[in-house]
């Protein structure tokens, strides 16, 4: 559980929001969304999201660590079950806030919180950068070509790597 921010809490003291925040993000693993205010949704997604965390590792010491807040065994098994195995190929971000019109008694401002349910896609910008490492690879010169790419004038230099000439040159004298 994140620590209680100072000032005002959902419910008036600490322990009060934690069963709060328990009651939401059991209800949200049984649901799959749940509408609530936008304070409440925001406070509720680190919880969830470290509980959801914690069901992808699945050993025991991470289910006792997820049924000291959520005490409902019926929901943690669905947190292990269901939900994790979904989640597996995510490295985060596990929820979603949607806002929508505020509350009609009170005007508050509502958002659903919800699970992300779709299949993980890659980014735009990761496909961008693997297609121009894939074009790199392609167009990668030879040593020799390399080498007077990159100075017109480091074959004349005294230092450049012998020329095929001076090997066979070489080859013969050991071959004598």
């Amino acid at each position: 559980m994140p620590t209680p921010s100072k000032g005002a809490r959902l419910g008036g003291s600490p322990s009060h929001e934690r069963k709060i925040l328990a009651n939401l993000a059991s209800q949200l693993i049984t649901h799959g969304q749940i509408t609530t205010t936008e304070s409440r949704a925001r406070r509720l997604r680190p919880v969830v999201e470290r509980h959801i965390t914690f069901a992808k590792r699945g050993d025991l010491a991470a289910r006792r660590r997820v049924l000291r807040t959520l005490t409902d065994k019926t929901v943690v098994h669905i947190l292990f079950t269901e939900v994790a195995p979904q989640m597996a190929e995510r490295q985060g971000g596990y929820t979603r806030i949607i806002k929508i019109a505020p509350r009609k008694g009170d005007n508050a401002p509502m958002a659903v919180i919800e699970l992300v349910t779709e299949p993980v896609s890659p980014k735009q910008a990761v496909v961008r950068e693997a297609t121009k490492a894939a074009e790199k690879a392609a167009k990668v010169p030879t040593p020799a070509s390399a080498k007077s790419a990159d100075s017109p004038e480091s074959a004349d230099s005294p230092d450049s790597a012998p020329s095929a000439a001076s090997a066979e040159e070489t080859a013969e004298e050991t071959k004598a």
